[in-house]
């Protein structure tokens, strides 16, 4: 397997502040995200040769490829919709990443929108019917991962709260996010309980949101804008594991074989031995306080029951050894399915460039980014560097 090492380089990147965007609907997100990336580029609509656009939601099923094409007012360009579970932003990016490498395209666009507030509901959301699990939330999936893990690695309700305290201390300095208040450790084991023992704050919260970037070839990206900055994607990956783990026997909800499975192939097509040395940040998925422990681990940043002492020591603070959701991640954006993925990439390309939004890792050169979908049921992992890696 060749791989798409530096055969791909983003040199444009928007996003929306992600939050209750009552004034605006899907295509007035997307428009201010992919202008956002398009003007960052240097370039014009008309430049953008291809697109792909995720978004999960039912409210955007059927709407096809046609909600780049109109709201933008390029049509005629292929566009394709993707979606993917939480991976759909991500995947996005993987399959755009893909025809550039492969020389078809010149320039695309990446992008992935929600717009999950407009759509009506009555409490948690639930994931498809199941003869056992049957109208199980995602909160109640992830709550069995929490409670296993606690058994198996003697964590505490504790160890789930850092998380979210650091997390949130990250989100205070990033201007888009959802929520920018620090919470203690009191404040989230005391929240009302969702899922025990997920409570309150050991969720994220639905938001809406939308992201893109533009790609091209790394010898056109030295003729843009960023021709002294722009990133290059070292790795772009994705395994599907199993929508029902819990009928397989080698599923115990203390790790995800989808996100391993995804890193090891990302750190082989990007040439990396050891992610702890080499890698400078971590954008991963923290959907609950247990998965960004869980993804610690899986990430192979740490072994099996040693992610929640890395935590407490401020092994994965913004000043520590590897930050994890330096931007506060899920916890202080939300996760509007279709634009997660994009707003990570987002975050990697200008923490990358030195021009962060919130904190800013000093000199931060390889960068990977995850997202989680389902009850663990795919992956997807992203490694970016600067160009001098």
């Amino acid at each position: 397997m060749s791989g798409i090492k530096d055969r791909v380089a983003i040199i444009g990147a928007g996003c929306t502040k992600f939050g209750e965007m009552w004034e605006k609907d899907a295509e007035d997100l997307l428009v201010d995200a992919a202008f956002d990336a398009i003007e960052d580029a240097g370039l014009a609509p008309k430049d953008i040769q291809a697109a792909w656009v995720g978004a999960a939601f039912q409210q955007l099923t059927g709407m096809s490829g046609t909600i780049v094409t109109d709201t933008l007012k390029i049509w005629g360009i292929p566009v394709t919709r993707v979606e993917n579970r939480c991976a759909t932003g991500m995947d996005a990016f993987r399959n755009a990443c893909y025809a550039v490498a492969a020389g078809i395209y010149d320039v695309v666009l990446a992008c992935g929108v929600e717009k999950l507030l407009d759509q009506g509901g009555h409490g948690l959301r639930r994931e498809e019917p199941h003869p056992i699990f049957a109208g199980v939330s995602a909160a109640g999936l992830f709550s069995m991962a929490a409670n296993r893990s606690m058994m198996a690695y003697n964590w505490s309700k504790e160890d789930l709260a850092r998380v979210a305290v650091k997390n949130h201390k990250n989100g205070i300095q990033h201007p888009k996010a959802h929520f920018r208040r620090a919470v203690t450790i009191e404040e989230v084991i005391s929240a009302p309980m969702i899922a025990y023992p997920l409570g309150r704050l050991d969720c994220c919260a639905v938001s809406d949101g939308s992201a893109a970037v533009v790609l091209t070839r790394p010898e056109i990206a030295r003729q843009t804008r960023h021709k002294d900055d722009y990133v290059l994607v070292k790795a772009a990956t994705l395994s599907v594991y199993s929508g029902q783990p819990w009928f397989r026997n080698d599923f115990d909800f203390t790790y995800f074989p989808a996100t391993r499975r995804a890193a090891q192939t990302a750190y082989e097509e990007a040439g990396i031995r050891d992610p702890v040395q080499e890698i400078d940040l971590v954008e991963c998925h923290d959907c609950f306080t247990i998965t960004e422990l869980l993804n610690m681990q899986d990430l192979g940043f740490c072994q099996r029951g040693e992610a929640a002492r890395l935590v407490a020591e401020g092994w994965s603070d913004v000043e520590g050894e590897v930050p994890f959701n330096p931007s506060g991640g899920l916890k202080c954006f939300g996760h509007p399915i279709g634009a997660t993925g994009c707003r990570v990439v987002y975050e990697l390309t200008r923490q990358l460039q030195g021009r962060a939004d919130g904190y800013q890792v000093k000199d931060a050169k390889l960068a990977l980014g995850h997202t989680l979908g389902g009850p663990g049921a795919l992956a997807s992992v992203v490694i970016l560097g600067r160009q001098d890696v």
